[in-house]
């Protein structure tokens, strides 16, 4: 409704400073066309680094939004012509995209549509009305002045951005909202940085401005993708040593991938911050490596009937190899204690040895009655074994079906 109403004031009354309108709408699409489209992790949830896809697009639009004078000459651009240029800029550097399938989600369209019009809500009547020049000036209080209100930009986008996840994964609000703001301590606050120097250059300098205060975003954008190209191919390395013990026949096929998928599942259900879950995740992919050890097989791969010793040697041999790969310190602490009595594991490795279990029992021939039987045999252990935290949390992810629910990973 606030992109259709833009619009059409601005069909209606005209386009106020077309140069600076065109100039901004300019590096606005040209931020949405180097937007990453790599949005997802291998367990469902963001990858890390890509919460803002198009950081230059974002930055030119609260430069826009928070634009004064324009070298020196007073502006006339209110809130809804700010709307309607970054919407239009934004739809014309996503055509590309769309061509090829991956257009922007929703969500972030109406992110950023919102947290723009806070922006030009806050400054543009207060500029227009001169209210600001009288009250603030031009000095350092300026700048401190749109600090504040990119830092209010900045909060309310992470409340949006929380909400609107929760609604699509079901994740408590907390520990999203947590997320969000610690991810505008980085990209974020590199954006609101960029958005206050680019308002401030072109009141001086003239839109010659923007060009030049783009670029250091631009190169960071791109080293952005250079690393979260990094991060994928280190998640599938990860993926790809896991299904050793697959293919030497200790595992059933899929195993090691149910059991991250779901662990993530459940992990994101109890809370935990994104950093957490992508330790899980490794964890649980690596959690049956310490069978390749072995010289006899356990019997269908299932480590939740083996006695507590055995259980306890083979995750201290998962915990050795998981070190000589490299991966970080807390996924072999994790591999190595998901044999432990719940009270002395960490919470992710109570995650693990449950929902391990649980895939055991459920792929085994020893519960005909499947995931109800399965889940009932968890409960039974909850007094030493199991976490009885997890393994409720474990059973209202198996019971919401849809959103949370992991599909089986087929053989092969």
């Amino acid at each position: 409704m606030l992109t259709l109403v833009g619009l059409g004031h601005t069909l209606w009354t005209g386009v106020y400073e077309p140069g600076a309108a065109l100039a901004f709408g300019a590096l606005i699409a040209v931020g949405e066309l180097a937007r990453s489209d790599h949005r997802r992790g291998a367990a469902g949830h963001p990858a890390r680094g890509e919460r803002e896809p198009a950081p230059l697009g974002s930055a030119g639009a609260l430069a826009y939004a928070l634009l004064g004078p324009d070298a020196g000459q007073p502006t006339q651009h209110g809130v809804l012509q700010t709307v309607a240029v970054v919407v239009a800029a934004a739809l014309a550097g996503s055509v590309p995209h769309v061509a090829r399938g991956r257009g922007p989600a929703l969500d972030h369209v109406a992110r950023r549509v919102l947290t723009v019009a806070f922006a030009a809500v806050c400054f543009q009547p207060l500029y227009h009305s001169g209210r600001l020049e009288d009250r603030i000036g031009q000095g350092p209080f300026l700048v401190l002045f749109l600090l504040l209100l990119l830092g209010l930009s900045a909060l309310c986008d992470a409340v949006l951005a929380a909400a609107l996840a929760g609604d699509r994964t079901g994740r408590p609000y907390g520990p999203l909202l947590r997320d969000e703001l610690r991810a505008q301590l980085g990209v974020g606050a590199a954006i609101c940085a960029t958005g206050v120097v680019m308002a401030l250059g072109v009141a001086v300098a003239g839109l010659w401005a923007l060009p030049v205060f783009s670029v250091p975003l631009l190169l960071t954008q791109m080293s952005f993708h250079r690393i979260a190209a990094i991060r994928t191919t280190y998640r599938q390395t990860i993926t790809s040593l896991a299904r050793a013990t697959e293919i030497a026949g200790y595992t059933p096929p899929g195993h090691s991938r149910r059991v991250a998928a779901l662990s993530c599942a459940v992990g994101r259900e109890l809370g935990l911050s994104e950093r957490e879950l992508t330790v899980l995740e490794y964890a649980a992919l690596m959690h049956d490596i310490g069978q390749l050890s072995l010289v006899d097989p356990v019997p269908s791969g299932a480590t939740a009937g083996l006695p507590a010793d055995e259980a306890r040697r083979i995750a201290g041999l998962g915990g050795e190899v998981a070190r000589q790969t490299g991966v970080p310190a807390e996924v072999a602490v994790i591999v190595e204690r998901q044999a432990e009595p719940y009270r002395d594991q960490p919470v992710a490795a109570r995650i693990v040895r449950a929902v391990n279990a649980y895939d055991d029992l459920v792929g085994g021939s020893r519960h005909p009655g499947g995931s109800l039987a399965a889940l009932e045999q968890l409960r039974l252990g909850t007094g030493h074994d199991y976490q009885p935290e997890v393994v409720e949390s474990l059973a209202r992810v198996l019971a919401s079906g849809g959103r949370a629910r992991v599909v089986p990973v087929p053989p092969g």
